[in-house]
């Protein structure tokens, strides 16, 4: 803050970002979950953080934020006369990690305006995010691509093994389905109770695969071994899953069609961000990306969107408002 200034708000705004899949739902190690996680730029939460004489709440997720805001402002011991306003969200429940991006940039705005050291793994822990994974709270702080190593018995926040910046170039094709939400909640909590044990050799090749193609491949930047490593992951996990959402490895079959359809066009590494609904896949660059959706959209799914994104190779935006103070 500039000398004769005074904070008049905190602005913060957080990436979504697509779920690639779980390492290992086995657990027989010690450790369960790991995961791998991309920032993207196709949405966004945006939250504006002002001093006031009450607490107010206005605009998108205004309960969600609410609650959050409350937890925060009593576990960090600051006030919460403040304004908050949510000028834009994550679609929630889409598999695009609505929940711990706007958890995170609550916390992050209330801890600047108090001039407290950001610490994005404790707000975590105090707004329960990142029961398995970890790449929310890493994508929040560096964007990127990373890599979680799940929970062990004593694990917090699953710690990060693997960051690094995603090609360039490389395009991600987004199929939305706004009918559908994907499990959260207890709904989410009984349908992972539900699942049978996980086979070691599967957890096993897909850690393989995650370093030896998905990682590997982003970094020399070789999209078909990368998307063939992804769209392994996904049909290992995908068909684990197919019990509890529906019998597939997409919780929109509508989405799982255009997916496909995508693939056949030459798309690479497709499926499923999390629950979903929301499906993706992979293209070399833009004009390959603009040539994939106009093919596919020549047999439109009803009520299904393709969108174009990059990646987002930073973090969360912290900008403070500041006023002259005479």
């Amino acid at each position: 803050m500039q000398r004769g200034a005074q904070l008049k708000g905190v602005q913060v705004t957080a990436s979504a970002r697509l779920h690639l899949g779980f390492l290992d739902l086995n657990g027989d190690l010690g450790r369960r979950f790991g995961s791998i996680g991309l920032a993207i730029d196709a949405f966004f939460t945006r939250i504006h953080l002002r001093q006031a004489s009450n607490f107010e709440v206005l605009g998108e997720e205004r309960e969600r934020g609410a609650r959050l805001a409350c937890r925060i402002a009593e576990a960090l011991g600051l006030d919460a006369s403040k304004q908050l306003v949510i000028s834009k969200a994550i679609p929630p429940h889409a598999g695009l990690g609505s929940g711990t991006q706007l958890a995170l940039a609550i916390a992050a705005a209330f801890r600047r305006f108090a001039q407290l050291p950001l610490n994005a793994r404790e707000d975590a822990r105090l707004t329960d995010r990142g029961a398995r994974s970890g790449v929310g709270v890493a994508l929040f702080e560096r964007g990127g691509l990373a890599v979680d190593a799940g929970r062990g018995p004593n694990t917090e926040i699953p710690p990060v093994v693997a960051s690094m910046t995603f090609p360039r170039d490389w395009r991600i094709l987004l199929i939305l389905d706004p009918r559908i939400e994907g499990a959260h909640g207890a709904d989410e909590i009984r349908a992972f109770a539900g699942l049978p044990p996980f086979p070691a050799e599967a957890a096993g090749e897909i850690c393989r695969r995650t370093f030896m193609q998905i990682l590997a491949g982003a970094a020399e930047q070789d999209l078909e071994a990368f998307g063939d490593g992804v769209a392994s992951v996904q049909e290992m996990v995908g068909d684990h899953f197919a019990r509890v959402q529906g019998g597939g490895r997409f919780m929109s079959a509508a989405v799982g069609r255009v997916a496909r359809r995508l693939k056949a066009l030459g798309a690479h590494g497709i499926g499923q961000t999390s629950w979903g609904p929301t499906g993706f896949a992979f293209a070399s660059d833009p004009t390959h990306a603009e040539f994939l959706v106009r093919r596919a959209e020549a047999e439109r799914e009803a009520r299904v969107d393709i969108r174009i994104c990059g990646a987002r190779d930073h973090g969360a935006e912290i900008r403070e408002e500041e006023e002259r103070v005479q």
